[in-house]
């Protein structure tokens, strides 16, 4: 990374002086009718979704790998991605005729390893996460003679995604607000700093998912710091630490940060969609989530509001989870943990209960001679307030209820196990494991296991991620404190959630 740090003027000079036009297009600013109407505001979708690599990255590799030295380009450059970045570097290099290396971890999908093989780029499959895979391009870079390409925090990088913003003022007059997602933060750096320098009246907020919110924390803590495991679910943005240069340039010149959920984006993802029929991958989404939530909650009534589809390259097999939780993220949907005389007639009782409203969802299998614990969801058309409402409509008439539309592991796994509790005489411990998708992930975990513990509970379905979100019991009696140590020796991330009330209520 170049060790000049550059004020906002300079950058702005660079930004409006990048030369990367005769590769990357400038995408246009769509309106979306329907989600305008609905939030009361103009909402604006730049879509980068639209370069030929579907992802803003081009942008910034492109004008890095452009500026070098004869001798530099030479050489060759190499960079570690698994995601956009990496064919972002594999097709600017083969227009300009250049030697790319991409390291890319062993966990790399078929389908990403073939994009940048076809834009020429030679690949080195090396490590199971991304940061083994960057500790060994650098090593590479220093042997033999490789020039880094980072994905985020350079300047030269950030000069590039900042072009994004300079098309913007030109699209649109009079805009409030400018929404952009967080990874890294190279995109939110070059798109902050020009907007400042420019139009400063215009404010810039950046929008982290909760699981990766590290330029939140960096903020926070007033440096860059490993906030360790993240969340997969937006593959684009999940980075554990903020940048150097992200984090100086952010620190000065982003107004503020949303946090949004999973369930969040994937309704985003389905607002692009029915405005659009764009299918947007959900880091590329993330941006609409923020400007929607930010929209509500601070009641704005009008004005342009901008965010950018940062990307289109999602596997197919993703739509299924989308599809399952956007009606969660917009809150037409709801669920509920009831607990109900086991007697006939009592599921009609419930849903008469409910009124007129539409259950979408009953899950329930006999445990019990008195009573029983079903996992429902209900159509909504007000939200939260009305969900309270239920709640406590039910509460009224007798019913046990729990709200577990936030718990994710109620949504990603319980709903799918529902059939009993286990035998008390049994001492149960349950884990949440990242698995990467691939096809040993599972061989080596049950390997690795070993006898060493009998498997109680176990959940988990291939998404399209690249990391399986897995549920798993064990039976620990009499040795509890060893189990840890199997953990450690598995080496994916992994959470305890033992004490989770939905799986206490419908599993334990």
């Amino acid at each position: 990374m170049s060790e000049k740090q550059y004020d906002a003027q300079e950058y702005l000079h660079k930004i409006l002086l990048a030369r990367i036009y005769d590769l990357v297009k400038v995408t246009p600013l769509q309106k979306l009718e329907s989600l305008s109407a609905r939030l009361g505001v103009n909402v604006l979708l730049k879509r980068e979704d639209l370069q030929k690599i579907h992802s803003f990255k081009l942008r910034g590799a492109y004008n890095m790998i452009k500026g070098l030295t004869p001798s530099q380009l030479k050489a060759g450059v190499i960079t570690a991605s698994a995601g956009n970045h990496a064919q972002g570097v594999a097709l600017s290099t083969q227009k300009l005729g250049v030697r790319a290396v991409i390291v890319m971890p062993t966990t790399t999908p078929d389908l990403k390893v073939d994009a940048v093989r076809h834009y020429g780029a030679e690949v080195v499959l090396y490590g199971d996460s991304f940061n083994q895979s960057y500790d060994y391009a650098q090593q590479l870079s220093r042997k033999k003679g490789f020039t880094m390409i980072p994905p985020y925090d350079d300047p030269e990088v950030i000069t590039g995604q900042g072009t994004i913003a300079h098309e913007i003022v030109g699209q649109c007059d009079d805009i409030d607000t400018i929404f952009v997602q967080i990874g890294g933060g190279g995109l939110a750096s070059g798109i902050a700093v020009y907007i400042k320098a420019l139009l400063p009246e215009i404010k810039v907020v950046g929008v982290e998912a909760e699981g990766s919110a590290s330029m939140k924390a960096a903020l926070k803590a007033g440096k860059p710091v490993d906030i360790g495991y993240v969340s997969h679910f937006a593959d684009g943005v999940a980075v554990s630490k903020a940048g150097t240069e992200t984090f100086r340039v952010l620190s000065k010149y982003l107004d503020d940060i949303v946090t949004c959920t999973n369930d969040e984006i994937c309704a985003a993802m389905k607002d692009i969609f029915d405005d659009t029929r764009a299918i947007a991958e959900p880091s590329g989404a993330l941006s609409l989530a923020g400007l929607k939530k930010y929209v509500r909650e601070h009641n704005c009534k009008s004005g342009n509001f901008v965010a950018i589809l940062s990307g289109a390259n999602v596997k197919f097999h993703t739509l299924r989870l989308v599809a399952e939780r956007c009606d969660v993220g917009e809150m037409t949907e709801g669920i509920l943990s009831v607990e109900i005389p086991e007697t006939q007639g009592s599921f009609l009782e419930f849903c008469k209960a409910i009124g007129s409203r539409t259950v979408t969802e009953f899950s329930y299998r006999l445990s019990d001679a008195q009573r029983a614990r079903v996992f429902a969801s209900i159509e909504l058309t007000g939200g939260k307030k009305e969900l309270g409402e239920i709640s406590k409509s039910l509460k009224k008439k007798g019913y046990l209820v729990s709200d577990l539309t936030d718990d994710t592991i109620a949504k990603d796994h319980v709903r799918y196990l529902i059939g009993g509790h286990l035998h008390s005489k049994i001492t149960e411990k349950l884990f949440l494991f990242e698995f990467p998708a691939t096809s040993n992930a599972l061989l080596r975990f049950l390997e690795t296991l070993g006898d060493s513990y009998s498997i109680t509970l176990f959940h988990f379905r291939i998404t399209g991620l690249e990391f399986c979100s897995v549920l798993c019991g064990f039976d620990v009696t009499g040795k509890e404190e060893g189990v840890m140590d199997f953990i450690r020796k598995v080496g994916y991330p992994v959470t305890e959630v033992t004490s989770n009330s939905t799986y206490q209520q419908f599993l334990r």
